[in-house]
């Protein structure tokens, strides 16, 4: 055995020991040791702020190297893409993330079919900046979708720091689409620092969608201030959503994927998994699973995490 698979083996040998100590209800459920009662399953411990929305802890994303509406996951071709999708319901996620830029609707039309509708939420992205642009996407992903509502409609990739003054012709469009039920809640993605404090400060966001890990890998920093001072800088803003009831939704948890490359993997995993539930600064997490594998593995090691902070903020 080699150094590496036995460097794994041992650790994944502790984490099953930690996770079967702390299993109170089935396989799904951890027991919070401070109260002795289990907390909710993966599959449906997550509330995103005021909206309403009720989800999984885990969500897939489906934008890994996602542009020019194509995406490693879609580079998997429709039948990978859909046993991907298939077996990230059947772990318990139940949280899809979409967008237009991935190309991701087209492709997730077809699983869908075999999905409830009502027990999963649909998360979708537009570029648009304009109120008709973005009226004319809502209609186009819900036929690429073939579905009535999208569940959650984000405004993709904002970085100007008056973005809800200059895009307010589309905010006021998507309030005017969930008023009318074509979607659940509205909100945006952010890609600066300046953007994400206009979020936190804005009351049209429900939902938010934020870069967060323990690193400030690939986070919106700070200008002059090093990566690893990041989290500082988001992790408050990010509680003062939560705390106001907006939904917030973390990205970038395992760093765009470079932890799994890692030597040592499963130990960042669990380091990144374990500060996204104990900062109180998100309340789920989507994840760009690429393989079947890698969806139990992350589920696995979420429960590990979850033991190991004792406590759920929902």
């Amino acid at each position: 055995m080699s150094e590496l698979n036995r460097r794994e083996f041992v650790e994944r040998a502790a984490a099953a020991s930690i996770a079967a100590g702390a299993l109170a209800v089935g396989s799904a459920a951890i027991a919070d040791q401070n109260s002795g009662k289990p907390l909710p399953k993966l599959s449906e411990s997550a509330k995103l702020g005021k909206s309403g929305i009720k989800t999984s802890l885990l969500g897939i994303g489906t934008g890994s190297v996602g542009w020019n509406h194509q995406s490693n996951q879609t580079r998997l071709g429709q039948a990978k893409f859909n046993e991907l999708m298939q077996h990230a319901y059947d772990s318990g996620i139940r949280f899809f993330d979409l967008a237009d830029q991935y190309g991701s609707m087209p492709y997730f039309k077809e699983p869908l079919k075999k999905l409830p509708r009502e027990r999963i939420v649909i998360q979708s992205k537009s570029n648009n900046r304009t109120p008709e642009g973005i009226k004319a996407d809502l209609e186009r992903f819900r036929k690429e979708l073939d579905t009535d509502y999208i569940d959650t409609l984000l405004v993709h990739c904002v970085t100007e720091p008056d973005w809800n003054v200059r895009y307010r012709g589309v905010m006021d469009a998507l309030e005017e689409a969930r008023q009318k039920g074509i979607i659940r809640a509205h909100g945006v993605s952010c890609h600066t620092l300046e953007s994400l404090e206009a979020a936190a400060n804005e009351p049209w966001v429900q939902v938010d969608l934020a870069r967060y890990n323990p690193w400030g890998r690939y986070m919106d920093g700070k200008k002059g201030e090093p990566e690893s001072k990041t989290p500082d800088f988001v992790r408050p803003l990010l509680q003062k959503m939560r705390s106001e009831g907006k939904g917030v939704i973390g990205m970038k948890i395992l760093a765009q994927g470079d932890i799994a490359k890692e030597t040592e993997r499963i130990a960042k995993m669990r380091e990144s998994l374990r500060h996204a539930l104990s900062t109180g600064a998100v309340d789920m997490m989507v994840i760009g699973f690429e393989s079947p594998q890698q969806i139990t593995e992350v589920m696995t090691e979420t429960r590990v995490a979850l033991a190991e902070v004792n406590r759920y903020r929902v």
